[in-house]
C-alpha cells in the first residue's frame, strides 16, 4: 500500500472516529430531552444527580455548653463540620456564643453551616507579623521565624514575599502542624523560594471561612468579625470574612459580615453561587466581590455599606444578577464592571452616596478587555460622588450596554456633577426612559463631545 494510501485510510478513520463520537454525543443530549425523568428517586450507589430530598441528615450543635461539642474556637466548630461531612453531608448548627479564631474554618461539601443570628459571632484573632529568617526552597514544607513568640501550632498563616526573578508578589496561605523552637512544619509545601532576598515575612492572616474545590453549601444565620482594627490588610483574591476558590453552588444566606480587612464575600471561580440577604460592611476592601472567571452568580437583596466598592465584577464574570440591594456610602463605587464582565443584569438597586460614581464601567485594558452586553435597568441612583461625581459612567471601549429606567438624582446641587457619561471610546450603547434629576449636565458624550440627554426605544 502507498505512503499516500496509508495517510489518506488513517485519515478517514480518524474522521469516522469523530463522527462517531459527534453521533453518540448528540444522541445522549436527545435522549436526555425524551428519556423518562425519575420520579420516585431513590439513594443508588455513584447516583449524585437524583437523590431523594431526605427529611432529615445528621444536625451537630456546637456551643460553649449543652453542645454535642463544646467549645469557642475554630477548633470545635471544625470538627463538626468533618464530622457531618465524613457521613455525606448535614448542618453545623452553631449556638449562641463568641468563637475567636485563629484559623480559617475549611468548608466541605454538602455541609450547612447555620448560625443563631446575631448571636452566634466568628472573630478573627489580632493579627501578629514576624520575617522570616532562614531561606526556604521551594521544595520545602517548614520556615523558621525570626520573632515566634505570638504564634502557635494549629495557626492559620499568611507567607509574602517577592520573585525576585521578576518581582512579582508572592502570596501563600498555610497552616502551622509542628514546631521546634522556631521551626515549624507547614500542612503543604511552598512550592516557591521564600528567600531572605526578597524579604519575606509570616503573619497571622486567613478567611473566617474558606472553601477550595468544594460544592453544595449553605453559610445562613451567622455573623463573621474580621476585627480589622488588630489585623493587617490581606485582599480578597486570597482573603474575606468568607473566601471561595474553584467551587459551586455555594448559598450565602443572612450573613453579616463586618470590619474585614479586606474583602467582606469574595468567591473566585465560583460558578451558581447565592448571596442573599447578607449585610456586608465597613470592610477596607469590597462588600460582594464575585471573583474571576465566576458563572451565574446571584446577589439578591443585601446591604453593601462603607466598603470601598459595594459590588465588583472581576474578570470574566458573566450572567450574573445583582438585584434589589441596597449600595450605600460606599467610599468609591457602588458597583464596579471591567475585564470581559458580560451579559449581567444590574436591576432594581438603591445605589446611594458613592464616593466617585454610583455605577462604572472601567477602562481596562484596551479594546475587547471591556465588559459588553450588560443591562443597567431600573435602580435608583442618587448622590454620586464629590462636586464632579457621575451617576453611571461608562469608560474605555465598553459597548452593547443598555441604560433605561433609571432614576438618577442629586440632592445636593448641580456643581459639575453628570448624570451619565460616555468615554471617547465607548461603543453602541442604547439610552432611555431615564429620569435625571439635579445634575450639572444630565448625559454627557465625549465620543461627539456633546453635552445632552439622548433618549431611545429600548
Amino acid at each position: 500500500m502507498s505512503q499516500q494510501r496509508i495517510i489518506s485510510t488513517q485519515l478517514s478513520r480518524r474522521m469516522w472516529l469523530g463522527s462517531s463520537c459527534s453521533a453518540f454525543l448528540s444522541r445522549a443530549i436527545i435522549a436526555d430531552d425524551v428519556t423518562p425523568q425519575t420520579k420516585y428517586p431513590r439513594a443508588t450507589s455513584g447516583d449524585d444527580r437524583s437523590e431523594p430530598d431526605w427529611n432529615e441528615r445528621l444536625t451537630i450543635t456546637v456551643g460553649h455548653k449543652d453542645a454535642d461539642l463544646v467549645g469557642s474556637t475554630e477548633k470545635v466548630i471544625q470538627a463538626a463540620v468533618d464530622s457531618v461531612a465524613r457521613i455525606g453531608g448535614g448542618t453545623v448548627k452553631v449556638l449562641p456564643g463568641i468563637y475567636r479564631l485563629r484559623n480559617a474554618i475549611a468548608l466541605s461539601s454538602r455541609v450547612r453551616i447555620v448560625g443563631s443570628g446575631s448571636d452566634s459571632v466568628l472573630i478573627k484573632e489580632p493579627s501578629v507579623v514576624s520575617t522570616i529568617r532562614h531561606d526556604s526552597d521551594w521544595f520545602d514544607q517548614e520556615i523558621t521565624l525570626q520573632d515566634d513568640r505570638e504564634f502557635r501550632v494549629g495557626d492559620g498563616i499568611c507567607i509574602r514575599a517577592t520573585n525576585t526573578d521578576n518581582n512579582a508578589s508572592i502570596v501563600l496561605k498555610r497552616t502551622l502542624v509542628a514546631r521546634s523552637g522556631k521551626r515549624f512544619k507547614l500542612d503543604r509545601p511552598l512550592r516557591e523560594n521564600i528567600w531572605q532576598m526578597g524579604k519575606p515575612t509570616a503573619s497571622t492572616l486567613f478567611p473566617l471561612l474558606n472553601g477550595e474545590h468544594v460544592s453544595d453549601i449553605l453559610i445562613d444565620n451567622i455573623v463573621l468579625d474580621g476585627n480589622k482594627g488588630n489585623n493587617e490588610n490581606l485582599d480578597g483574591n486570597h482573603a474575606g470574612c468568607i473566601f471561595l476558590q474553584d467551587c459551586n453552588r455555594i448559598t450565602m444566606r443572612n450573613v453579616e459580615a463586618r470590619e474585614y480587612n479586606g474583602d467582606g464575600l469574595s468567591w473566585q471561580i465560583c460558578h451558581d453561587c447565592v448571596v442573599e440577604e447578607c449585610h456586608s460592611h465597613d470592610h477596607t476592601g469590597l462588600g460582594l466581590h464575585p471573583g474571576s472567571g465566576s458563572q451565574r452568580s446571584v446577589m439578591l437583596r443585601n446591604t453593601l455599606e462603607r466598603n470601598d466598592i459595594g459590588i465588583f465584577f472581576c474578570w470574566g464574570v458573566r450572567f450574573g444578577l445583582a438585584e434589589k440591594n441596597r449600595i450605600q456610602n460606599n467610599r468609591t463605587f457602588g458597583v464596579s464592571v471591567g475585564h470581559r464582565d458580560t451579559d449581567n443584569i444590574i436591576q432594581n438597586n438603591e445605589i446611594t452616596g458613592s464616593g466617585k460614581a454610583g455605577i462604572v464601567f472601567r477602562p481596562e485594558r484596551g479594546e475587547g478587555f471591556s465588559g459588553d452586553r450588560n443591562k443597567i435597568i431600573d435602580n435608583k441612583i442618587i448622590d454620586s460622588g464629590l462636586a464632579d461625581g457621575v451617576g453611571i459612567d461608562v469608560q474605555g471601549y465598553t459597548s452593547a450596554i443598555d441604560i433605561f429606567r433609571n432614576e438618577l438624582r442629586e440632592t445636593r446641587g448641580p456643581e459639575k456633577r453628570i448624570g451619565i457619561r460616555l468615554g471617547q471610546h465607548v461603543g453602541g450603547v442604547r439610552i432611555g426612559e431615564n429620569q435625571i434629576v439635579g445634575f450639572s449636565s444630565e448625559q454627557v458624550d465625549l465620543r461627539t463631545k456633546t453635552v445632552r440627554e439622548t433618549v431611545v426605544s429600548p
